[in-house]
Formats: structure tokens, C-alpha cells, sequence
């Protein structure tokens, strides 16, 4: 199976791609986006290597920030365990499916899939908004039966916010189709988990990015572990993405204060939709 382009050598498309997931690190913590949703589109469109290889690593990528900020996040109280086990484990069971059905189905249609995902992300980007404080009249009986409630400490105005949530089963059959998605094109879905969580079911903003952070520990390992069992982790690949991805973090959290989030963010938005046009484009056969 042919995964490079071999009139270039191997290392060049090594250090290319340490560099560009270093630069994406960078941009991904600014824009406050995971770097799995920019890593797959824009690898799996502009460089030359197998799909299926990059939507392993993509899995990889989401995983390793995760698992990085999860433990802090349980400590401080801004991830929530009680929120985020049932809809882990329905988000878990559907990225199997998900990465079963990607890596049976031929390259060509993943890649126009993939491009409508993205273009389709774009739009929920583009139009998404926050609450800080959703306001939540009253729990509704799932919750409560699931003790999905809680404290935080919210150090902005020197308090602690009590908090629960409500339409639970609608927040549960979205994340069927959010670990889906993320199991089939390898996406981080921080991009659809903070949205449910934080409007849908009326979590804080912090408790919703905290949890939607540790919720992708379990969801992107389910899938990871099929793409692995398939053969289609690389680690010449991998690798170089994952320590980019971390190294480009670290100096994006110390110039997240410098730079105006909002025009990072059209940034993003901006090369998602070029790289998603790409990518449909690519599948069709009229970009290759």
C-alpha cells in the first residue's frame, strides 16, 4: 500500500509534518479548538500519505492532549466524572462502529465524507455560541437518577457554582452520532462535545470544555484501538505528530494571552473550509 510520495525522501515528510503539527499545536490551544479536528483534514488532504494512516494518528493526537489534561482537570473539579461516564461510554461504543465502517469503506468515499464533515464542522464553528452559566429551571429524572450534578470553584468572581443539567437524552442520542464521526473520519470531537454539553444539557462552559476534555480520553482510545488492531498506526507518522502537537501546546498556552482569540479562530474556520473543499474535491477526483 503505498502511504508517501518516494520521489521526496522519507525524512523530509517526517520533519514537515513535526513542523506543521507544531505550528497546529500553536494554533489549536489559540483557537481554543482540539488539534485532532484540524490535524485529519488538512494532513489527510495536503500530504501525501494514506488516509487510513492519517486518521489513526489523528486519534493519537486528540488522545495524547487529553490524556495530558485529564487528571488536572478531575482535580481542580472542571472535568466531571458523573457527566462524563454515560456519555463516554455511548460515545465509545459508536466510534467502533465508526472506525469499522471508515476502514471498510473505499479511500475515495471517506475522503468526500470527510469533506462534508468538515465543511458541515465549519458551520457549527462558524454559528456555535456559549453560555457561561446556562440556566437549568430543573434537572429532569435522568440526571437526577444518574446524580449528574456538582460544585466548582469559579475564581473569576471568587465563588462556587453549584450546577445540574437537564434533557439528558437528547445530549445522549447526539453522542451517539458525535463518537461515530470522531470514530470514522479519526477527529478529536471537542468540537460537538462542549456545544451538547454546555448548551444542550445546560453544564457551565468550564465544567463543559473540562468534561468534553476528559471525555475524549475514552472516546478517541476505543477508536484508536481499532485503527491499531488494522494496522493503520504508523509510527513514522505518529510520532513526529504527536510530540509537534504537545511541544506547539506548550507555546500556545503561553501566547494565548497575547493574541485575540477571535482572529485565530476565523483562521481556523478558514482553513477547515479550504481544507474540507480540498478534501471533497480530492475524493472526487477533480483535486488530486
Amino acid at each position: 500500500m503505498k502511504f508517501m510520495d518516494l520521489t521526496l525522501t522519507w525524512w523530509f515528510w517526517v520533519l514537515l509534518l513535526f513542523v506543521f503539527t507544531f505550528l497546529l499545536g500553536i494554533l489549536a490551544v489559540m483557537a481554543g479548538v482540539g488539534g485532532g479536528v484540524l490535524f485529519t483534514p488538512i494532513v489527510g488532504s495536503f500530504f501525501p500519505f494514506h488516509l487510513d494512516f492519517v486518521r489513526g494518528a489523528g486519534l493519537f493526537v486528540a488522545l495524547t492532549g487529553s490524556l495530558a489534561a485529564g487528571p488536572g482537570l478531575l482535580r481542580r473539579g472542571l472535568a466531571n466524572l458523573r457527566l462524563a461516564m454515560p456519555m463516554a461510554l455511548i460515545a465509545s461504543a459508536s466510534s467502533i462502529a465508526g472506525a469499522l465502517v471508515g476502514l471498510a469503506m473505499p479511500t475515495n468515499i471517506v475522503q468526500i465524507l470527510l469533506g462534508i464533515a468538515i465543511i458541515s464542522i465549519v458551520l457549527v464553528m462558524a454559528k456555535a455560541k456559549r453560555s457561561e452559566f446556562p440556566v437549568v429551571e430543573k434537572p429532569d429524572r435522568v440526571s437526577q437518577f444518574l446524580k449528574i450534578s456538582g460544585l466548582y470553584y469559579e475564581e473569576s468572581s471568587n465563588e462556587i457554582v453549584e450546577w445540574k443539567v437537564h434533557r439528558t437524552w437528547q445530549a445522549m442520542i447526539l453522542f451517539v452520532l458525535i463518537g461515530f464521526i470522531a470514530g470514522m473520519f479519526g477527529l478529536g470531537a471537542g468540537w460537538a462535545n462542549v456545544p451538547v454539553l454546555n448548551l444542550v444539557m445546560g453544564a457551565p462552559l468550564k465544567i463543559a470544555a473540562g468534561t468534553s476534555k476528559f471525555l475524549l480520553s475514552i472516546t478517541d482510545t476505543s477508536a484508536a484501538f481499532i485503527y491499531l488492531t488494522n494496522g493503520s498506526v504508523l509510527p513514522l507518522i505518529t510520532i513526529p505528530s504527536v510530540l509537534g502537537i504537545m511541544l506547539g501546546s506548550f507555546i500556545g498556552v503561553k501566547l494565548l494571552a497575547k493574541v485575540n482569540p477571535r482572529v485565530v479562530r476565523v483562521i481556523v474556520i478558514a482553513v477547515l473550509l479550504f481544507a474540507g473543499v480540498r478534501s471533497l474535491l480530492k475524493g472526487l477526483g477533480i483535486w488530486v
